[in-house]
C-alpha cells in the first residue's frame, strides 16, 4: 500500500533520514570532479525536484562536507574528502559516542564477510609493526 501511515506518522515510501545527503554525496564520489546542482540532479536520478537537490548541497556545504564555487549563475560542489575518509570518521564518531565500544566492535566485526575480516586482520597486523 503506497503512502500508507505507520502509527509514528512516517509513509513507506519516505527515505530514511539522511538517504538523500547519501545519494548526493555517492554521486559527488563517483564523479571525480565538481559538478552543478543539475549535475547531480541527473545521476541521484529519481524524482528529487531540482529545489531540494539545491537544499541538500547548500547544507552539505554548510556542514563542511562540500567545497563550492561560482558557475556561471550557480555552484559547482565537490567533496572535502574521499567516501572511505568520510566513512573512517563516522566510525570513529560512533566509537566515540560513549556506547559501549566493545559491543560496537564486535558488533562490525561479526558483519564482516571473510575477505573484509582478512584485509582488517591485515591492516591490524601492519599497524603493529614498527615505522
Amino acid at each position: 500500500m503506497r503512502g500508507c501511515r505507520y502509527s509514528h506518522g512516517v509513509t513507506k515510501d519516505r527515505r530514511r533520514p539522511g538517504a538523500l545527503e547519501g545519494a548526493v554525496m555517492t554521486a559527488l564520489w563517483a564523479a571525480g570532479a565538481p559538478m552543478t546542482a543539475a549535475q547531480v540532479q541527473e545521476r541521484v536520478g529519481g524524482d528529487l525536484a531540482y529545489n531540494t537537490l539545491q537544499t541538500i548541497l547548500i547544507r552539505l556545504h554548510e556542514k563542511g562536507m562540500l567545497q563550492r564555487r561560482r558557475a556561471g549563475r550557480g555552484h559547482e560542489y565537490w567533496p572535502v574528502e574521499d567516501a572511505a575518509t568520510t566513512a573512517a570518521a563516522r566510525m570513529r564518531a560512533v566509537l566515540a559516542d560513549g556506547s559501549d565500544r566493545h559491543a560496537v566492535l564486535r558488533q562490525f566485526a561479526a558483519g564482516l564477510d571473510a575477505s573484509d575480516a582478512a584485509i582488517l586482520w591485515d591492516l591490524l597486523a601492519d599497524s603493529d609493526q614498527p615505522a
